[in-house]
């Protein structure tokens, strides 16, 4: 399993609240109450970005193992570990939502043997479409 630990810069604000940046992944930003929270706002921020990467196609860069003091002078700088293979398999079996159309008959007898709409669609998409799961 893959772990990753990037280096995240929290910029302290005025009413105690944090911004997160990680100079190893542009782009990926966060935002924090207070510094208890920090961590795993940090961690979502980071695994998605790394995630979204990945959807893309796009390299993953290697975390720095130190930052130039010219972007911490201020700053508090935290070790993030992120582990995108879980994310990945969390991300892609997540249940998702879909609304479908039914003849109101066939709703009707569905309903009276208590079927299970997800499980039966699900079963029978897998089948139509030859994936193995």
């Amino acid at each position: 399993m893959l772990n990753l630990t990037y280096l995240a810069i929290l910029e302290p604000g005025e009413d105690g609240c944090y911004g997160i940046s990680f100079p190893d992944l542009p782009g990926c930003f966060s935002f924090a109450e207070n510094l208890a929270a920090a961590l795993p706002m940090a961690e979502e921020a980071a695994s998605l970005h790394i995630y979204g990467m990945e959807q893309d196609g796009e390299a993953i860069p290697t975390p720095s193992v130190s930052l130039p003091q010219d972007i911490t002078n201020g700053m508090v700088v935290m070790p993030v570990t992120v582990h995108p293979d879980l994310y990945r398999m969390k991300r892609d079996n997540e249940r998702v939502k879909t609304n479908i159309t039914l003849p109101a008959w066939l709703k009707a007898a569905a309903e009276e043997k208590n079927v299970n709409y997800s499980r039966i669609l699900e079963t029978a998409l897998i089948d139509y479409l030859q994936l193995t799961k």
